[in-house]
C-alpha cells in the first residue's frame, strides 16, 4: 500500500516514529481521544457511532472541530454540484476519516489522500474502530506534494 500512495504523493507513517509534520502534536491529541472512545466502546459498532463518540470525546478535550464538512468539488474550472462530506476535520489543519470496516484496504488511504489534495490540507487520520488494539487501526496519511498547482484546494472548507 504504501508505494503506491508514495508514487501519488503521499507518506504513509503507520509507527510513532519518522513522522515530522507541523501537525504531529495535533494529531497524537486527536489519537489519544480515539483510543479512549475505543477503550469505553469497543469494537464492533457503526461507523456514525464511532464518530459521534470522537466527537464527544474532542469536545470533552476542548479541541475545535467541524462534523460532515462539506467540501464542494470542481473539475477543469466547473463545480460538479455534488458535494464530499469529510468525517472530521479538527482545528482546520487535520482531517480524520472515520472507518468500522473489517481491514483498512489501500482505497482507504487512497480516497483520505485526495480529500487533502482537495482541500489542501496537509495532514489526515485513518482510524478503524473495528479492531481489538486501536493503534493496529491507525493511519497517519500526509499530503506531500508542495506544488502550488497540486496543493490547491478545489474549493474552500465551509
Amino acid at each position: 500500500m504504501t508505494e503506491r500512495l508514495q508514487r501519488r504523493g503521499a507518506e504513509v507513517a503507520e509507527d510513532a516514529e519518522g513522522d515530522a509534520a507541523p501537525e504531529r502534536s495535533l494529531t497524537d491529541v486527536v489519537i489519544g481521544a480515539a483510543i479512549e472512545v475505543h477503550r469505553v466502546l469497543g469494537p464492533g459498532l457503526l461507523e456514525g457511532i464511532c464518530e459521534r463518540a470522537l466527537r464527544v470525546e474532542l469536545g470533552s478535550r476542548a479541541i475545535a472541530h467541524r462534523a460532515q464538512v462539506p467540501v464542494p468539488v470542481t473539475y477543469k474550472g466547473q463545480t460538479l454540484g455534488c458535494d464530499l462530506r469529510l468525517d472530521l476535520v479538527v482545528d482546520d489543519r487535520v482531517i480524520v476519516e472515520v472507518k468500522a470496516v473489517v481491514a483498512l484496504e489501500e482505497v482507504h488511504a487512497a480516497q483520505l489522500l485526495s480529500y487533502l489534495r482537495l482541500t489542501g490540507l496537509r495532514a489526515g487520520l485513518l482510524i478503524n474502530f473495528n479492531v481489538p488494539v486501536l493503534r493496529q487501526g491507525i493511519r497517519r496519511i500526509a499530503n506531500t506534494r508542495h506544488s502550488s498547482a497540486l496543493s490547491a484546494p478545489s474549493a474552500p472548507l465551509r
